[in-house]
């Protein structure tokens, strides 16, 4: 249980109202592009050939979607977001199923995903245009349930949800962001809750990519990494206080994408550069954590993978190809990884 006192009693807050459900038509050229390909969703849902029954350990995705985030749940089912269209995709790793949950729109760009299994909502993060966005969609139909625009934000990367927050890294900017959510999971109006980070945190100039994975520790701390310094990093998320966690045992964190913790285990997607994760087990005393190095997960199929999600006995990394020279026709895929 959470025994701190309310955000709101100490966190700057944005004063000026943001958020907008969706409970009907939105108003907005581009946002309403959104809500629309949200209502065409069953129109352009296609179901991909369906393979035996059989975790396989590569999953395609479409041609040129450039993909960059991806979540689970429940059971075997997966989400991909897609950079080029903002578009969702969802599968089950295990039959090969395959469909459109959320068509693309033009100027729309995702990047991190995180499901909440209490409500069943995607949480997307990305752009349209020139403008930061945190949306929910409901992860059976593709109803956009709200779309909460991000005063300054520059380039929205990754988010986890807790108890009653959806917090965000903005990788170019020095802070996190959180959209308020009631306690149940579902969308709540409210201020959002913009955090400065301080302390130990490595500040950047703007231009480089700082905080970019982000997740939630057992002490409802939380932990981010840095794609420009390395390290992995504990953030109080009502002061913003950073200091960084020691790691043990092996090569150091250099680099990062995404984070995805399960239990005491946490895997940093291209933690020591290139296309493997690094899995580290965490431990906690005395309100610090320490991080100890398990191995890395890789595999030959591996192609500068993004953000990975856990189902069942694995990890299922997916394939953004940064630096590929045809990125909007090239193939992209899922790779399934053996858990440590």
């Amino acid at each position: 249980m959470d025994t701190h006192s309310p955000v709101h009693d100490r966190a700057p807050l944005l004063t000026t109202p943001t958020r907008r459900l969706v409970l009907g038509s939105v108003a907005g050229g581009a946002v309403a592009a959104l809500t629309a390909a949200s209502a065409s969703t069953a129109s352009a849902a296609t179901a991909a050939t369906a393979s035996p029954a059989v975790a396989t350990t590569r999953i395609p995705l479409p041609n040129g979607i450039r993909p960059e985030g991806i979540t689970s749940g429940p059971g075997n089912t997966y989400y991909v977001g897609s950079l080029a269209d903002g578009r969702i995709v969802t599968g089950d790793v295990r039959t090969g199923a395959q469909r459109t949950l959320l068509a693309g729109a033009v100027g729309r760009s995702l990047r991190g995903l995180f499901h909440d299994d209490r409500t069943g909502f995607v949480w997307a993060v990305g752009n349209v245009g020139e403008v930061a966005h945190v949306w929910a969609v409901n992860g059976n139909n593709g109803k956009v349930v709200s779309d909460t625009v991000i005063p300054g934000g520059v380039f929205l990367n990754d988010l986890v949800v807790t108890r009653n927050r959806v917090w965000v890294t903005d990788s170019n900017v020095d802070r996190l962001v959180a959209v308020p959510i009631g306690r149940r999971g579902y969308p709540t109006r409210g201020d959002l809750v913009v955090l400065p980070l301080r302390g130990g945190w490595p500040a950047g100039d703007g231009t480089a990519l700082n905080a970019n994975g982000i997740r939630e520790l057992p002490d409802h701390s939380l932990v981010l990494n840095n794609s420009r310094v390395g390290g992995l990093w504990q953030v109080n998320r009502y002061t913003g206080a950073a200091r960084e966690i020691p790691v043990t045992g092996g090569p150091g964190i250099v680099s990062g994408d995404g984070l995805e913790r399960s239990g005491s285990l946490l895997y940093n997607v291209r933690g020591t550069g290139g296309s493997t994760v690094a899995a580290l087990r965490l431990r906690h005393s005395r309100g610090c954590w320490t991080a100890a190095w398990i191995g890395e997960l890789s595999d030959p199929g591996l192609d500068v993978p993004s953000t990975a999600t856990v189902i069942g006995r694995h990890l299922y990394a997916v394939n953004a190809r940064f630096g590929t020279p045809t990125p909007d026709t090239a193939e992209y895929w899922i790779s399934r990884l053996p858990l440590r």
